[in-house]
């Protein structure tokens, strides 16, 4: 009995040690009125939590402790926290979207004819056009709005429900929080931010399961996750990848990853830097002298990507949970 009573002990001291829960509430920033039903989640994971009716949460982090921790609710911007502590409660307070749109004067055909188009374009450099986007589909296209003034060069999209997205060729369902949507038409660029958080649709279809496994594997070769989770391992080259700067000399690891005293890994270099992937060439523009990253594949902002990788839309993105099954 003893024996059993010393093992029972170890275990839960064992358990306690490595499970780091965070407490704490949401509210509205100036009301202080309670959120209930906001959601606190790591980015583009499947791992999150909901605020209970008196706007309470608890949520383990020990898998993703160095990752931003987002919260968002329905009508509200998310908050991002980077440096919080398991030890700490905290109390956080969202701001509500509003937004001002411009008045418009159409005829209800010809409205209908702008909101096609608009979303036809939305759904092009928000999901993307990839082969996976063909298999994506927003199930909420209703709560996307957009400006209609004819004569703005810029369009923008606006949710304040959280777009839901169901992605048939990845196996995957999405819930998408926007906050941001600009599609500049004269420069053909196109910024948008917000948060993601994944839940798989599991199958019991075993050829679904397989088709699944190779369609993300492929979307995964190549890819930013894989490039920051290789450098991570300081294994580019037999990886695949070649790094290169603007006069063509190859890079190695060392040329630009940079260690603090912390080992904390951060891409650095003084000019940009060309990817390059089986034949594939993407290049990374600084807006940073450095960004952070791990060995999830999750990096801080902080980088422009031009080329292949920035062709990787909503529909091309995976959970930091996911790696290649052998």
């Amino acid at each position: 009995m003893r024996i059993l009573i010393l093992s029972f002990l170890f275990i839960n001291l064992y358990i306690t040690s490595f499970s780091q829960v965070i407490k704490g509430e949401v509210f509205e920033k100036k009301t202080n009125k309670v959120i209930c039903f906001a959601t606190v989640y790591f980015n583009g994971t499947f791992v999150g939590t909901t605020s209970n009716k008196n706007g309470y949460f608890e949520l383990d982090i020990s898998k993703y402790k160095s990752m931003p921790l987002t919260i968002s609710a329905i009508g509200y911007y998310s908050v991002t926290l980077t440096n919080f502590s398991e030890t700490e409660w905290l109390t956080i307070s969202l701001q509500p979207k509003i937004y001002e749109l411009n008045d418009v004067t159409v005829s209800a055909k010809s409205l209908d004819k702008k909101r096609k188009r608009n979303l036809r374009l939305f759904k092009e450099e928000f999901i993307g056009i990839t082969a996976n986007a063909r298999e994506c589909k927003i199930l909420n296209e209703n709560d996307i709005t957009f400006n209609y003034d004819s004569d703005d060069d810029t369009l923008k999209a606006y949710a304040l429900n959280p777009i839901l997205i169901e992605n048939k060729a990845l196996g995957y369902n999405i819930t998408y929080y926007l906050d941001k949507f600009e599609y500049y038409k004269k420069d053909e660029a196109t910024f948008f931010c917000g948060n993601i958080i994944f839940n798989e649709d599991l199958t019991d279809d075993e050829s679904q399961k397989q088709l699944y496994k190779r369609e993300r594997k492929f979307s995964y070769l190549g890819s930013r996750m894989h490039f920051f989770r290789v450098l991570w391992l300081d294994d580019l080259s037999s990886s695949g990848f070649i790094v290169r700067n603007t006069l063509f000399e190859e890079l190695e690891p060392e040329d630009i990853v940079f260690h603090d005293i912390n080992n904390n890994n951060f891409l650095r270099y003084s000019k940009n830097i060309v990817v390059e992937y089986n034949n594939r060439l993407s290049s990374i523009e600084f807006v940073k002298d450095s960004v952070y990253f791990d060995e999830s594949g999750f990096f801080n902002p902080g980088i422009l990507w031009k080329g292949k990788m920035s062709q990787q839309r909503v529909a091309d993105w995976l959970p930091y949970e996911y790696f290649i099954e052998q």
